[in-house]
C-alpha cells in the first residue's frame, strides 16, 4: 500500500487555476506521485489554451507503481498528440521513487530547476530508521510523511519565484513532529492560497480517508504578502467561498511553533475569535498533560468496581454536560485501578482538575470538550488515575482551585475557542501540545468566568458563548 489516493477531475482543474502560467517562454513542471495523470493533464489543457508560438512546456512525472505507469504514459502521450501547433510539448515518466531520486546528491542540481510543481501525494507514515527518512536527511529535511516530505523535496527543485500547488492532509497545520517541515516551508516560500475540503470523504468520495484535506499554494522565494483563504464542502466547489487575509491571521508571529490557521467562514457567527487573549498555559501558573494511565499496559490493575483497595480511574465515558459522572457500572470501561507499587506513580492526588477528550466524533459540534472533575465526584478517595485518552489540566500534578478549573472548562466548552483550534487542527484529535498553543484569559477573568459558571448550574452553549464575549 502506497499511501496514493487519485485526483478527481474537478479537483485537478481547480488545482491548476491557482498557476500563474505564463503564455510564453518556457515551463517545467514537476508532478511526483503522478498516478494516472489527471493533474499534469489538467496543466498541459489549460497551457495550451494561451500558449504562443515558441514556446514550450516539458511534463517530469514520477510514478512508481508499474501498474499506474502503464496508463499514466498513455494518458500523457495522448496529451503530446493534442499539441498546440507552434508550440512545444515534451513529456517525460521516470519509474523511480521521488524521494530517492530527488535526494540523489549527484542528479539533485541538475534537476533543480522546476517552474511548476503540482502534486497529490502519497499518505504514509515514514519510520525513523527507514531509507526514505535517511535519504531526506541528507537534503536538510526532517518529517514524518511521505506527503511532507514530497512538498519539502519539491520546494528544493523550484527556481525562484517557482509555484507549487498540492492538496495534502491538514495535520502539518500543527503538532511537534510536522514544526521542522513548518519551518522549512516557511523558510523557503510564501503561503499564496489556502483552500480548505470539509473531509477527505467528500472531496475524495471513492476513498475512506477522513483527515481534513487542504489545497495549498507556495511560491518559492517570494516575500510573504496577505494570503487567499477559500473553502467549500465537497470537490463539486458548489458552496465555493473566498476572502483575503492577513498572513498574521494565518501565522501568528509570536508562535515558535509555527502552527498554520485557516480561518472558516463560520467563525464570526460566534462573535471575535480568542486570539486576541494574550496568555499562556505557564502565564497562568497551569500545566496540560496527557492522562499518564496506560491501561493496556496495566490490564491486571484495572478494576470494574471500586473498592477499598483501589483507586477512581477515568475514562472519556465518564465526563457528562462538563462534568463527571463516575463510578458508570454499565460501561465497557472500568472504573478504577488497584493501588499497589506498580500504579501509584501513575497517579494525582485527588483535587478540582480541567479535562479534556483527546478524541472526538467527526459529528460532534465542538471538537473541544471539557469537563471539571471534584473531590466530591469519586467518594472519599486520595488518589485519581486519568486514563491516556484525557488531557488533564493541572498544577505541578496537583489539582486546580475551583474557580479556576470551572474557568478553563467554560472558556474551553465556549464556540469560539473550539472555531480557533479548528483553524489549525484539521483531524479528530486533540493532543495537549493544542491545547498548550492556544492562548487563554488572564487568571483573574477565569476565576471570575469559574464563578459564574458554577453558579450558573449547568449553562447552555448560547450562555457560555455570550459570557466569553464579556471578557473581551
Amino acid at each position: 500500500m502506497l499511501g496514493q489516493f487519485m485526483t478527481p477531475a474537478a479537483v485537478a482543474r481547480y488545482m491548476t487555476s491557482l498557476f500563474t502560467i505564463p503564455s510564453g517562454g518556457s515551463v517545467r513542471l514537476l508532478d511526483p506521485g503522478a498516478g494516472l495523470g489527471a493533474l499534469s493533464a489538467s496543466f498541459i489543457y489549460r497551457w495550451q489554451r494561451q500558449a504562443e508560438a515558441g514556446t514550450n512546456l516539458e511534463v517530469t512525472a514520477y510514478e512508481v507503481d508499474g501498474e499506474l505507469r502503464k496508463h499514466l504514459e498513455r494518458h500523457l502521450a495522448s496529451c503530446l498528440e493534442d499539441a498546440t501547433i507552434g508550440s512545444t510539448l515534451a513529456a517525460g515518466v521516470l519509474p523511480y521513487d521521488f524521494i530517492q531520486a530527488a535526494a540523489n546528491p549527484l542528479d539533485f542540481g541538475t534537476r533543480a530547476n522546476f517552474t511548476h510543481a503540482i502534486m497529490n501525494p502519497p499518505y504514509k507514515k515514514i519510520g525513523g530508521d527507514s531509507m526514505h527518512r535517511k535519504w531526506l536527511r541528507t537534503c536538510g529535511i526532517e518529517t514524518v510523511n511521505l506527503y511532507s516530505a514530497f512538498v519539502a523535496l519539491a520546494l528544493q527543485m523550484l527556481v525562484d519565484g517557482g509555484e507549487l500547488v498540492a492538496i495534502i492532509p491538514r495535520s502539518f497545520c500543527n503538532g511537534p513532529y510536522y514544526r521542522p517541515f513548518r519551518e522549512l516551508m516557511l523558510r523557503l516560500a510564501s503561503i499564496e492560497h489556502l483552500h480548505l475540503f470539509g473531509s477527505r470523504s467528500k472531496a475524495f468520495k471513492d476513498d475512506s480517508v477522513l483527515q481534513e484535506n487542504v489545497i495549498l499554494k507556495l511560491v518559492r522565494k517570494r516575500k510573504q504578502g496577505t494570503v487567499t483563504v477559500s473553502a467549500c464542502a465537497d470537490g463539486t466547489f458548489g458552496d465555493y467561498a473566498e476572502r483575503v487575509c492577513d498572513f498574521a491571521e494565518i501565522v501568528n508571529p509570536s508562535d515558535p511553533e509555527k502552527f498554520i490557521h485557516i480561518p472558516r467562514g463560520e467563525r464570526a457567527a460566534a462573535g471575535a475569535p480568542p486570539r486576541h487573549f494574550p496568555h499562556s498555559l505557564a502565564d497562568l501558573g497551569v500545566e496540560v498533560s496527557t492522562g499518564p494511565v496506560v491501561d493496556f499496559r496495566l490490564k491486571a490493575q484495572l478494576r470494574k468496581e471500586p473498592g477499598a483497595d483501589s483507586a477512581p480511574l477515568l475514562y472519556p465515558c465518564h465526563l457528562e454536560a462538563a462534568s463527571v459522572s463516575w463510578p458508570q457500572p454499565a460501561a465497557k470501561k472500568p472504573n478504577a485501578i488497584a493501588l499497589d507499587d506498580g500504579t501509584r506513580r501513575w497517579l494525582y492526588p485527588t483535587g478540582c482538575y480541567t479535562l479534556v477528550r483527546r478524541f472526538s466524533a467527526k459529528e460532534e459540534k465542538r471538537r473541544v470538550v471539557a469537563a471539571v472533575v471534584r473531590p466530591s465526584d469519586l467518594g472519599a478517595a486520595d488518589l485519581i488515575g486519568f486514563e491516556n485518552h484525557l488531557n488533564v489540566f493541572h498544577s505541578g500534578k496537583r489539582g486546580l482551585p475551583e474557580e479556576l478549573a470551572c474557568g478553563l472548562c467554560a472558556y474551553l466548552n465556549s464556540t469560539a475557542l473550539d472555531q480557533e483550534f479548528r483553524a489549525f487542527n484539521g483531524h479528530t484529535q486533540v493532543n495537549a501540545t493544542d491545547l498548550r498553543s492556544l492562548k487563554y484569559p488572564d487568571a483573574r477573568a477565569l476565576r471570575r468566568l469559574g464563578r459564574w459558571f458554577m453558579q450558573a448550574a449547568a449553562p447552555d452553549q448560547a450562555q457560555i458563548d455570550a459570557k466569553i464575549q464579556e471578557l473581551a
